[in-house]
Formats: C-alpha cells, structure tokens, sequence
C-alpha cells in the first residue's frame, strides 16, 4: 500500500485538494510515527505525492527502472498512466511537397492498456482482438496460440480472464509460469502453481 513509500523515501509529502469547495492540505511524514498536516496553497483539484528518494535508493530516480516497474506492474490498470512525453508524427498537409518533413507534435507518453480485452465483454471482441493482446502480453512470442477460451465467472468467486492454447514443445517447464494473475488490473504474479489446476499451467493467458 501507500507506505510501502518510505521503503523508498526518507521522507513523504503529499499536497491534495477534493473536488468539494474544502481548502487543499499538505501532509509530510519522514516515516516516524509523527507526521504533519497543514493547509495548502494549491487551487487545483487533485493529488500530487512526492518522494524524498533515500541514498541508497536512488536507481529509483531512473527512467528505466521506472518504466520497467510501471510495464511489469501496471501496464494494465484501469487509469491512464502518463510518463513523460513522445513524439507523434502528423499526416502531412495536402498541399505539402513530397520531400516536405512531415509535422510532428508532442503528446503526452501513456504506457498502460487501461481497457485489455478480458475486461471486456466476448461479444465485444473479434478474433483480432484475441490475436493483439496475446501478442500484447508475449511480445517475444511469434507463433500464434491454437485457440483461446474468454473466461467470466461469478460464482463461488468472480473471476475473469482470457486463457491461450498454445502449440506444445518438448520442455514442458518452459510452458510453465506463463499465466499472469492480475488482482484489480494490477499485476500480483506469474507463479500461478497452487492457485490453478496444474494441467493448466501449460496454458498462457491472464486471470
């Protein structure tokens, strides 16, 4: 949760404003059991939490790590997740010559899928859709699964998801940690064993 910060952090701060007509607060806290809370000049709606990075976190200030932690983790949460810019390139206009640049702008770099296609309704999804967000989740995968089964189940617990057959090979271990549990479009594991039926650990997919 949130304090999971201060394994990172020395020190927390957060600065926030509700929607409702109530003054903003800034709250800090250096991880001891003592914090302080006191108005704020923010007039925006909204939340930002800044981290005082510890000396000996500081791999925690670079874009890889960061990028790598939000793909692993978050690359399927049900907000958009900005982080930093990218260049978009533009049509180019018609009247433009042929050795004319096309015109670029920048956008903001949203990394996440907050709508992956097992959060969505079969009927909703063409066959297509399948083949992407399997290619989605494998990237480094190249060879297309069998078939697949949409799965939505609401009892004895809910449980939603979208499971590849794919070609066997000869290594079954290789087959195996290749189900993603997501808890709330969150990632928790791809150590799936204990939790489904061990037959289908063979499997792909996420659940």
């Amino acid at each position: 949760g949130f304090y999971s910060a201060f394994m990172v952090a020395h020190k927390v701060e957060i600065i926030t404003k509700s929607y409702k007509d109530e003054p903003a607060v800034h709250w800090s806290c250096d991880g001891s059991p003592e914090f302080v809370m006191e108005p704020a000049e923010k007039e925006t709606r909204g939340t930002e939490i800044i981290l005082h990075i510890a000396e000996d976190s500081t791999e925690f200030l670079e874009d890889s790590k960061i990028s790598g932690l939000l793909s692993k983790y978050n690359k399927f949460m049900p907000i958009p997740i900005k982080f930093g810019m990218k260049t978009e390139t533009l049509p180019k206009p018609k009247d433009a010559k042929e050795d004319d640049p096309a015109p670029t702008q920048e956008v903001d770099n949203i990394i996440n899928n907050p709508n992956p296609a097992w959060t969505k309704q079969p009927a909703d999804l063409e066959a297509k859709d399948y083949q992407e967000f399997y290619r989605e989740l494998y990237p480094m995968q190249f060879e297309e699964p069998l078939f697949n089964i949409h799965l939505n189940v609401d009892y004895p617990f809910n449980l939603t998801g979208i499971l590849y057959f794919p070609k066997l090979t000869n290594d079954l271990n290789v087959q195996k940690d290749k189900i993603q549990l997501y808890q709330n479009q969150v990632f928790v594991t791809d150590n799936v064993e204990g939790i489904v039926p061990e037959f289908l650990t063979m499997l792909r997919g996420v659940i």
